[in-house]
């Protein structure tokens, strides 16, 4: 592969990857997963895992890196929502 094949895989990993991250710090901050499908996530997760194992499958560390991150930030994710209290419906009035 090119090496500017190679350098445009690369930054498309990381601002994917990057991407995420901002979800899982204001989830982590706010403690609130309202806003957050889990069944987006189960299978957002899903795609990730199977990402890995291409690029585990073609050798190719901008992959396999970003795609381990992901799971990560994805995980954290899928984490919080199934821990953090939700919050109640009732509205002080």
């Amino acid at each position: 592969m090119s090496p500017t094949i190679e350098i445009v895989g690369a930054v498309a990993a990381v601002l994917t990857t990057a991407s995420f991250l901002p979800q899982v710090h204001q989830t982590w901050k706010t403690k609130s997963t309202e806003s957050l499908s889990l069944s987006m996530l189960t299978m957002f997760i899903t795609g990730v895992c199977l990402w890995l194992v291409y690029g585990i499958a073609l050798m190719s560390w901008p992959l396999i890196i970003s795609n381990v991150i992901t799971i990560a930030s994805a995980g954290l994710l899928i984490y919080f929502k199934l821990t953090y209290p939700k919050k109640s419906n009732i509205h002080e009035g």
